[in-house]
């Protein structure tokens, strides 16, 4: 009895099937048909929201299998009834597959046989007893954000062991967003929760890791980074943070004249956290698409040394906040937007150089003829196969309808975010849509959709706010983690945030970043201005489960003059050229830019 979750394929291929690779690969939302005579998709309609994916599909069924759900003529689920073993080429675990909970609920209650009796409640003893029997009498030195994970695990500690044996302790990295220390140690006290406060910005700024390098005979050894306040990649960025906060620990357990060896590090990790580091505690086969803070080389040497407490490593976002409720925590706490741990400083993208790899130009020219494909269709191109290869015919239709009705152009930007396609990371290019008319959202939603599914290098795809885009910026203007760049991000997250709690939709996003990015547009190429600005994007984002997620739409999810307000004060601080907002859903894109 088994239910091959999201890969279909091996369970096929086990059985005596095959599997080909395609050259579309599909990313993304789709319908999909069921058959919902078979028992896992009992009580479903005959076609369904899911997410897909996948490069590769099921070409010949094994034997004493059927085809039980199509994505079009790709095989999206088989199904052997007499041995009870199913298999889902889709994802029903996530948030973006609308009934997922069914498919599941059908598989354990009905198929499998199991019964619902393991509650929170259950959970919440678990992960006390599991604290009680790591721990002893030994102290345990927590690292608290204020956000829910750390405050949720803090509250485990506290009700698990003596006052005494918890240290709660603040690290201010410098990174964090306008009076955030402050507000959390007052919120904390008001828990009575004793944390103690520590300003460590100048230890990040100037914080180096370990990282890993090959010569030729393939040796293993190891090379110091860069100091953090000099690094443009995101993941040497995430290990330093993540390698001084334990430096920082150290540091306060040798103040306290207590003994490295006798206190246990704790953390509010995650299972998305874990599994998104591709870390072995969650996974040994999953792909790094981030490296988490809370998952360095040396928590993993913590972890290994078992000096490492995480109550919270087996839940995600929603059922934290269910325990959370449990625990007598105020909602304001457990519904607090996420704040990642390495804070502002995965907020900047930081760049030296553009980003203009070969393909740059080709990749151009499709977003090109996408933008304007009502006129594009009468001029045949090579790359209008290309884009008609990759579409369905509703597609095409769609495409022709909104650009013989809007003044649309689309063109790659010269930066690299991170994303997540076909279940990899991937660390490439953003596209941006600039309009002449007022932008209809549905539109452009539906085009940030299509274009990834075109255009594998592509994570992103942003809306540019302001007059049409004449010439797109092909430099950037270089970007470091310095205190004026932070200061100009401080100040408009500040300001967005603001203005989304004012409006009362707050509690209707689930999170939203707001990015620096080193871009300076509106620039006259004949006088050649250097590139001097940056640019602002904003990222609401909805999601139920924290693995995937949606954009919220303007004028739907959120007021589009809640947005325009945002976008108006963020212009006004020093420095800014133009203000973006992130159109895309996770997958391609993940939560944060980095």
């Amino acid at each position: 009895m088994a239910l091959c979750n999201g890969d279909s394929k091996m369970m096929n291929k086990v059985f005596g099937g095959t599997v080909h690779k395609k050259s579309v690969r599909e990313d993304g939302v789709f319908s999909i048909s069921v058959d919902n005579t078979c028992s896992l998709f009992r009580g479903l309609q005959k076609e369904e929201i899911v997410l897909l994916t996948h490069g590769d599909s099921v070409d010949k069924v094994a034997d004493g299998f059927k085809v039980v759900a199509r994505s079009g003529n790709i095989v999206a689920g088989i199904a052997n009834e007499s041995k009870k073993l199913y298999g889902a080429q889709f994802h029903p675990e996530v948030g973006l597959t609308e009934n997922g909970k069914v498919i599941l609920k059908n598989f354990l209650y009905d198929i499998a046989g199991c019964s619902g009796t393991f509650t929170v409640q259950n959970r919440e003893l678990e992960c006390i007893r599991e604290i009680r029997e790591r721990v002893g009498t030994s102290k345990v030195l927590v690292l608290l954000s204020g956000g829910v994970d750390s405050t949720v695990c803090t509250a485990l500690l506290n009700r698990a062991l003596n006052q005494d044996q918890v240290i709660a302790v603040h690290i201010d990295n410098g990174f964090m967003r306008k009076r955030e220390s402050q507000s959390v140690e007052e919120a904390l006290k008001k828990l009575g929760i004793q944390v103690k406060v520590i300003n460590a910005a100048h230890s990040f700024y100037n914080g180096t890791t370990t990282l890993p390098i090959s010569d030729e005979d393939r040796t293993p050894r190891k090379r110091i980074s860069k100091t953090l306040n000099m690094t443009t990649s995101p993941e040497e960025k995430r290990k330093i943070i993540g390698d001084t906060f334990v430096k920082i620990a150290n540091e306060v357990i040798g103040e306290m004249n207590l003994k490295p060896e006798e206190v246990f590090l704790a953390q509010g990790t995650l299972r998305p956290d874990l599994i998104e580091s591709a870390s072995l505690v969650a996974s040994g086969k999953a792909e790094l698409i981030k490296t988490h803070h809370n998952d360095t080389e040396l928590i993993r040497k913590l972890r290994e040394e078992g000096k490492v407490i995480e109550p919270l490593k087996d839940f995600h976002k929603d059922e934290v906040r269910i325990l959370g409720r449990e625990l007598g925590l105020p909602e304001e706490i457990v519904s607090r937007h996420p704040f990642p741990g390495p804070g502002l400083a995965i907020r900047v993208i930081c760049a030296e150089e553009p980003y203009i790899c070969k393909d740059f130009p080709e990749t151009n020219n499709i977003l090109k003829i996408v933008a304007d494909f009502s006129a594009s269709v009468k001029k045949p191109h090579t790359l209008l196969q290309r884009v008609k290869a990759c579409t369905t015919e509703e597609d095409q239709e769609k495409l022709m309808q909104i650009t013989s009705l809007h003044s649309l152009s689309a063109f790659l930007l010269p930066i690299k975010t991170v994303g997540v396609q076909g279940d990899c990371r991937s660390y490439s290019y953003v596209c941006g849509i600039s309009s002449r008319d007022e932008p209809d959202w549905e539109s452009l939603i539906f085009l940030a959709r299509l274009i990834p599914r075109m255009c594998h290098n592509i994570n992103r795809v942003v809306y540019i706010f302001g007059p049409p885009v004449k010439e797109p910026p092909t430099d950037v203007t270089p970007t470091f983690l310095t205190t004026g760049v932070l200061s100009t991000l401080r100040q408009a997250d500040f300001e967005a945030h603001n203005i989304l709690r004012e409006s009362g939709y707050a509690g209707k996003i689930s999170q939203m970043p707001v990015i620096l990015t080193p871009l300076h547009f509106d620039r006259d190429p004949l006088q050649k201005q250097p590139s001097c600005q940056r640019s602002v994007v904003i990222r609401t984002f909805i999601t139920s489960d924290f693995m995937t997620g949606v954009p919220a739409t303007p004028g739907s999810e959120i007021p589009v003059e809640v947005v325009l307000k945002m976008v108006a004060e963020i212009k006004k601080i020093p420095g800014i050229s133009r203000i973006m907002y992130d159109l895309t859903s996770k997958p391609p894109g993940t939560t944060e830019w980095e």
